[in-house]
């Protein structure tokens, strides 16, 4: 049989096992990244916490021991493959507590995403002007009510085509978690190359799998970004009662009329 005689037969074979392995890998992928944003999103504001000259003793230890804790969480992450990761975390607590081997992937993906999230949303969140953090503050605005009504929806929105990259590196790096005997789409493609000794023409089907699904994603992710940018033309209002005062701007163009 040629190269492409032994993909067509297993895509025919085991067209099921590849399609439930790709549904387990974009539940990974998507609940991972969630869950990693809602991490990084906290620790990122967490960190942001102005302590001032005037705070108590207590106080000032008490936020240098949390960022400290934050970023050595951070950094270690960061620092390490997720592959030794998961093989740490799964077989030195997941394993003793008899967890599923999905719960235990998804909580390994949240972990990791969270520490590169809390950088991105942190970078998100520095590259707000600090006039608009002293102008919440002056309205009597706490830090958190600055950062949620204030800072937070033009950070997020700033970072948009981050949060969606993190999510087509998930993706791809889920592969990884085929190491702890999750049924993902790699895991699959062992198997059926392993049940010919045909493993290129299996690793191949994979290949194109997870390209359609970055592929797919990406454009999704861009649409959305467009969307959130809002119209191209919008009308800038000069005055309440004098209508040559209103100024009619064309982004797309960039004329202003």
């Amino acid at each position: 049989m040629s190269f492409f005689d032994w993909i067509l037969k297993l895509v025919s074979e085991y067209w099921l096992q590849f399609l439930s392995g790709t549904k387990n890998t974009l539940i990974m992928a998507l609940t991972g990244t969630i869950a990693g944003f809602i991490i990084g999103l906290l620790i990122a504001v967490v960190r942001t916490i102005p302590v001032s000259d005037n705070a108590n003793k207590f106080k000032k230890i008490s936020m240098k021991c949390v960022n400290f804790i934050l970023s050595a969480y951070v950094e270690i992450i960061r620092g390490t493959p997720m592959l030794v990761q998961a093989l740490i975390i799964h077989y030195s607590l997941f394993v003793p507590m008899k967890m599923p081997s999905m719960l235990s992937a998804i909580i390994i993906i949240s972990f990791n995403t969270g520490a590169y999230m809390a950088e991105i949303v942190r970078g998100g969140i520095m590259s707000i002007d600090k006039g608009q953090f002293e102008g919440a503050q002056s309205v009597g605005m706490s830090h958190w009510q600055t950062m949620y009504h204030v800072i937070l929806p033009q950070a997020i929105k700033n970072i948009m085509p981050s949060i969606g990259n993190e999510f087509v590196v998930n993706i791809k790096d889920s592969s990884v978690l085929s190491v702890i005997a999750i049924t993902e789409l790699m895991f699959i493609s062992k198997q059926a190359g392993g049940a010919y000794a045909k493993f290129v023409p299996a690793y191949v089907i994979c290949a194109v799998i997870y390209f359609i699904l970055t592929f797919t994603v990406t454009r999704i992710l861009r649409y959305l970004e467009k969307k959130l940018q809002g119209s191209d033309s919008y009308t800038v209002c000069g005055s309440q009662s004098d209508p040559n005062a209103e100024i009619h701007v064309n982004k797309e163009a960039k004329r202003y009329d």
